[in-house]
């Protein structure tokens, strides 16, 4: 394989496909990225079983050259030397020539670097999806709904499905859920989508949407979806990012969102944050994050954290609207915060049921998320 190609190209090609690799593999030949070249361009394939990234570079685009394929072929070269090495080629011209046993040669410059590659041969085939389940959203949606979510997912092991994102096709609606058990984050919106392409069930692991989040191009473009059996493909460009679906059945979260509350408020998002900022420099001394909110007699809200070995903070918050009955009640202030970092709304509604049932928060201006928090029992 002999091939001359952009320096800024490869890198940005390498620096995408090389996020599927993982440092922690026990199959040599997935430490590598693959590199197959002919005279239309230059694929570059990644996988760690769990997630696949194949880039492609054309030869040629309609308004530039980009590389020259003198003669096709393909190699194996280990990924996170091959990606440090091409970002710090000094010229922007790059050659790559693979020799006898995959001994590949890359020049830049004055610059020579041998790099002992492998075996294509043993490279993992990437599946082949049936299309017939293919959905378009825009990618910044896409992107805020995965950062709407994924924050609530599980780092327990111990229950495999929880790690990960549901995500439910219905009537047009795309539909986001995710919990640890203690809280649960969702997000929706209306996509233009076949009435007939409908799924439940399926299950994205909450580090592969991370992953996925990262190479989601700034500009909003349209990013194809393709879900099959056990795989999902997100069709980015010119790049393919494939994942597979995680196993087991997420439980039915349904029953435990409440429709009517006995205390309702509304606070302004910012000024909650800031004084949740405040009183969680306390409440994370005692490693147990709590902080109490009380409603007032003169229509407030009060805020409260305290810690045995520091003190404690008081303070009150103005209330835009406030119905319903009087209130006191304890919760993890950090899950409270993680909520407001993703709201995008100067306004929340906060919903109540009572003192142990489940705390609902919901954006003012629009109907798109909504966020659940189990709260703390204490003592006092």
């Amino acid at each position: 394989m002999k091939l001359t190609i952009s320096r800024n190209e490869l890198n940005e090609a390498v620096q995408q496909t090389v996020k599927a690799v993982s440092s922690r593999t026990t199959i040599p030949i997935l430490s590598g990225i693959k590199i197959d070249a002919d005279a239309q361009g230059i694929t570059l394939t990644a996988s760690d079983t769990d997630i696949s990234i194949q880039s492609y570079i054309p030869a040629e685009t309609a308004d530039k050259h980009i590389a020259t394929v003198t003669q096709s072929g393909s190699v194996v070269l280990p990924a996170k030397f091959f990606a440090e090495i091409v970002r710090k080629l000094p010229h922007e011209e790059v050659n790559i020539d693979v020799g006898e046993r995959f001994q590949t040669v890359i020049h830049s410059g004055s610059s020579e670097i041998q790099i002992v590659g492998m075996d294509p041969e043993e490279f993992p085939v990437l599946p082949v999806l049936e299309e017939d389940k293919v959905f378009s959203v825009p990618g910044e949606l896409l992107k805020s709904m995965i950062r709407q979510t994924v924050f609530a997912v599980t780092t327990n092991e111990s229950t495999p499905v929880l790690t990960g994102v549901l995500w439910n096709l219905q009537d047009g609606v795309l539909k986001f859920l995710a919990t640890d058990r203690h809280r649960l984050a969702t997000s929706s919106i209306k996509i233009d989508a076949d009435p007939d392409i409908r799924f439940g069930n399926v299950v994205i692991s909450g580090k592969t949407l991370n992953e996925l989040s990262k190479i989601i191009p700034e500009q909003n473009t349209l990013i194809d979806i393709v879900v099959a059996d056990s795989q999902v493909l997100f069709k980015l460009g010119n790049v393919l990012f494939f994942t597979r679906m995680l196993d087991g059945t997420f439980p039915d979260t349904t029953k435990i969102i409440p429709t009517s509350y006995k205390t309702e408020l509304v606070l302004h998002t910012r000024a909650l944050g800031d004084a949740l900022d405040r009183a969680y420099l306390l409440s994370r001394e005692e490693k147990t994050n709590i902080v109490r909110l009380t409603t007032t007699e003169n229509g407030n809200v009060e805020i409260l954290s305290s810690s045995s070995e520091l003190g404690r903070m008081q303070e009150q918050l103005e209330a835009v609207e406030l119905t319903g009955e009087p209130l006191r009640i304890a919760f993890n202030s950090k899950y409270m915060l993680d909520v407001l970092k993703v709201t995008d709304s100067e306004q929340l509604f906060i919903g109540f049921t009572g003192p142990m049932s489940p705390i609902i928060i919901k954006p003012r201006d629009h109907d798109n998320a909504l966020h659940l928090i189990l709260p703390y029992r204490t003592t006092n």
